[in-house]
């Protein structure tokens, strides 16, 4: 009966060390997929310049209090609905531009932008960066 109990040991040892060395490997190849879908996520997809009405700008989010804005760009649009406002809806990642912003609300303004593939919740809910604001005259 010992010898039977050493060969279940010692096939015990062999599956756990196996199931040690499989639960690593995932973890391991989880967390890399994980840094290089921040990483592409955070390249930039194009630049760019938009110029509207300022209509909105705010701070929003539950747990990641984020700078957002609206800018109507003027015309409408057609969707499911019928006929819509052209507004467009972009983020704001740094608050001295965000404080630029709340002084041109309800004005005409050219923004500049960066367009991200994809945006973290920590980011902004869009994938539009508004980084410079100039007033329109």
């Amino acid at each position: 009966m010992s010898e039977f109990k050493q060969v279940v040991n010692e096939g015990l040892k062999k599956v756990g060390s196996w199931i040690k060395r499989f639960f690593l490997i995932v973890l391991l190849l989880a967390i890399a997929g994980g840094a290089t879908y921040v990483w592409v996520s955070s390249w930039t997809y194009s630049d760019g310049t938009r110029a509207g009405n300022l209509i909105k700008i705010s701070k929003k989010g539950v747990v990641f209090k984020t700078f957002e804005g609206q800018l109507n760009l003027g015309g409408f649009q057609q969707n499911v609905d019928g006929v819509s406002g052209n507004i467009w809806d972009f983020s704001v990642p740094k608050k001295d531009v965000y404080e630029q912003l709340q002084n041109f609300e309800g004005k005409q303004v050219k923004l500049f932008y960066r367009e991200r593939y994809k945006a973290m919740p920590w980011q902004g809910k869009t994938n539009y960066f508004v980084y410079k604001v100039e007033q329109v005259e």
